[in-house]
């Protein structure tokens, strides 16, 4: 395993699952390896042999296939997408201030993060095998057999993304050959949608007439309504990323010197959407000014926005929303968005700073 920043915060060990602190994301359009965040199912990582690799492509296809690590290189032509993978979790430490959802992981704004993806496109290796008339969705099976399920982890998206030229079966990350803690030999890169879909250490891929039943997309990866519990078919499957902002340096709780002070953070949208404007306010939402934003690396890719505030001496609360461009914003409060299995936290981001007048302490 690569050497982590300081301040990166391990959630469990087995699984292992870590974020890194948000100031090591701040400013960059990718995310260094050691500093991407690590979200597993299974107490021990699959590790697989490259040379003996396969993956499977099945189901409703009218040449069900196998395809080695080699062939997937000779036979297709590689491209590459830098791609923001974010936790559904993400942010989940907000709703655990309004009630605690129970036996979940309290990550914080950690659980994304942005690389350089190349491999194959996943509609190309559809191609070959031939999708057959009636299919509506295609599922990924990883290696990596989860104890709350007792089954390897499954998902789908629908035959119409799959089919989209950015989803990738990936070998690389940020030019080097994709690691094995982050699904080595290849993983699915779904753009837009939550990284849960975006599955590690594939071995299947099998086109199907429904969405996958499998634990964790059947019960996992659900929103329930607060008063509810997780079952099979409860809540609604989550898919694309909600627009979503935080603010990355200076770090939460950070010491600054009194006056211009400057500010940075990221914003995402999922689906087709993009982020088209970032709110900062110093009063709690009573007044805003816009923050100015960076060039999106790509279009599914985070944006980092930054502006300068004039802080007074003493604490002060900073607030950051984002818009994406189907006019939707980030709701106020977290209580609106609270929910048994503590997914998509999108309210406003909150760090709280302490300005220090020049000579004072």
């Amino acid at each position: 395993m690569t050497t982590q920043p300081a301040g990166t915060t391990v959630h469990s060990s087995q699984p292992y699952n870590a974020e890194p602190p948000r100031t090591a994301l701040a400013d960059r359009d990718l995310t260094p390896v050691d500093a991407f965040y690590h979200r597993n199912h299974a107490a021990e990582r699959p590790r697989l042999d490259p040379a003996t690799w396969a993956l499977r492509v099945d189901g409703m296809v009218e040449r069900p296939a196998t395809f080695s690590l080699d062939a997937l290189r000779e036979r297709f032509r590689e491209h590459s997408e830098v791609v923001t993978l974010q936790c559904a979790g993400n942010r989940r430490a907000g709703l655990m201030e309004v009630a605690d959802p129970p036996g979940e992981t309290p990550w914080g704004p950690g659980a994304t993060g942005t690389a350089r993806w190349a491999g194959v496109r996943l509609a190309d290796v559809l191609r070959e095998a031939g999708v057959a008339p009636g299919a509506t969705d295609v599922a990924f099976t990883g290696a990596d057999v989860a104890e709350e399920a007792d089954e390897p982890y499954a998902v789908s998206v629908p035959l119409e993304k799959a089919l989209a030229d950015e989803v990738l079966l990936a070998w690389s990350m940020n030019d080097a050959p994709l690691p094995s803690a982050h699904g080595a030999p290849v993983r699915v890169v779904v753009p837009g949608w939550i990284g849960a879909r975006s599955v590690k250490w594939l071995e299947r891929v099998t086109v199907a007439d429904e969405p996958s039943r499998g634990h964790f997309q059947a019960v996992a990866y659900r929103l329930l309504p607060a008063d509810d519990a997780p079952a099979p078919g409860r809540g609604v499957a989550l898919g694309p990323i909600a627009v979503n902002a935080d603010v990355l340096s200076p770090a939460d709780g950070a010491e600054v010197p009194a006056g211009p002070v400057r500010v940075t953070g990221d914003a995402l949208a999922g689906g087709d959407r993009t982020v088209v404007r970032v709110d900062v306010s110093t009063d709690d939402g009573a007044t805003w000014h816009e923050a100015d934003l960076e060039p999106q690396a790509s279009r599914w890719s985070w944006r980092h926005w930054h502006t300068t505030l004039d802080l007074p001496a003493g604490t002060t609360r900073v607030v950051a929303r984002a818009w994406d461009s189907a006019a939707g914003v980030q709701p106020a409060d977290p209580a609106e968005l609270w929910n048994p299995k503590g997914y998509v936290n999108n309210s406003w981001a909150r760090v709280t700073l302490h300005a220090v007048a020049s000579g004072g302490g």
